[in-house]
């Protein structure tokens, strides 16, 4: 059970925040759930901001995009009415890194996201992915990521 997991892990889902734009966190469109982006916040709910390779590590940004995920699995809990087993798979994420300009490790920033979804969901956790240098992000944070679940 996928709850299970996310205890086993030791994690703890943050609540998920409502979005602050002109927009819905989550979509539902057949089988498939989307997730506007989520951008990377501690666990005491303040922004983690700066450019990675400049004002944060490369450690420091995989762990900024871990709390995205985090984030991400909130989001999609709520829209499956607290009810994980609802996914079957992580079809996408696309991540975007807050970079300096001659950062180049887009990817491995990223793969917190990724390997966060992939604790949790196992082999349903595995997905396609992009991971994008950006000059900026909203409030300045390092990291945003978006993803797309398939339900069952």
């Amino acid at each position: 059970m996928i709850e299970n997991k996310i205890k086993e892990l030791g994690l703890i889902i943050p609540k998920a925040p409502d979005p602050v734009g002109s927009y819905v966190a989550t979509k539902i469109s057949g089988k498939l759930l989307y997730v506007s982006g989520q951008i990377s916040i501690n666990n005491k709910g303040e922004l983690i901001k700066g450019k990675i390779g400049k004002d944060l590590n490369l450690e420091e940004g995989y762990e900024a995009a871990k709390r995205c995920a985090l984030n991400i699995i909130s989001q999609a809990n709520k829209a499956c009415n607290y009810d994980l087993s609802k996914i079957k798979n992580c079809v996408k994420l696309t991540g975007y890194v807050n970079s300096a300009d001659d950062f180049v490790d887009q990817p491995k920033v990223i793969n917190g996201a990724s390997d966060l979804i992939s604790s949790i969901f196992g082999e349903n956790g595995k997905h396609t992915r992009a991971a994008v240098s950006v000059n900026s992000l909203p409030l300045g944070v390092a990291v945003e990521v978006d993803a797309i679940f398939e339900l069952n």
